[in-house]
C-alpha cells in the first residue's frame, strides 16, 4: 500500500488522461485534415497508455481508478457542441483541444504542488501526462 499522496496524485493523472481520451474522441469526426487527424490519433493512443500505466500503478497501490467528474465532462461537451455547431473547422478543434491541454497542465501542476510526499514513479508519470499535454498543445498552433 502507497502512500496518501501517490494513490490521491495517481487518481487525478488517470481522471486527466481519460477526460483527454474523452475530448479527442468528441471531435476526431470532425476532423478535416488528414495530418490533424493523425496528431490526434496519435495523442490519443499515448494518453491510453499512460491511463493503462496508470491502472497497473493504481493496482500496485490497491486503489481504485478514478473518473473524471461528471460536471467537467458535461461542460466540456457543452462547449465542444455548442463551438463545433457554430464553426466545424480544424481552427475550432484546435482551439478546443489547446484550451483542454492548459486546463489539464495547469491541473496536474496544481496536483504535483499539493501531493509533495507523492512517491517519484507517480511524479514522474505526472509530468510525463504534463508533457504530452503540452508537446499537443505546441503541435496545434499550428492549426489556430
Amino acid at each position: 500500500m502507497g502512500n496518501d499522496d501517490t494513490i490521491k496524485l495517481l487518481k487525478e493523472c488517470d481522471a486527466g488522461s481519460k477526460m483527454a481520451v474523452s475530448s479527442i474522441d468528441d471531435v476526431l469526426d470532425n476532423v478535416e485534415s488528414k495530418e490533424l487527424l493523425e496528431l490526434l490519433k496519435e495523442t490519443k493512443k499515448h494518453h491510453e497508455k499512460l491511463g493503462n500505466d496508470l491502472h497497473s500503478m493504481l493496482n500496485e497501490h490497491q486503489a481504485d481508478e478514478k473518473e473524471p467528474s461528471m460536471i467537467a465532462k458535461g461542460m466540456s461537451k457543452m462547449k465542444t457542441n455548442m463551438k463545433m455547431g457554430m464553426d466545424h473547422s480544424d481552427e475550432t478543434i484546435a482551439d478546443l483541444i489547446v484550451d483542454g491541454c492548459d486546463m489539464g497542465i495547469k491541473s496536474l501542476q496544481r496536483y504535483l504542488n499539493k501531493y509533495p510526499a507523492s512517491d517519484k514513479s507517480a511524479k514522474d508519470i505526472c509530468n510525463r501526462l504534463i508533457s504530452i499535454e503540452d508537446e499537443l498543445r505546441k503541435k496545434l498552433y499550428a492549426y489556430l
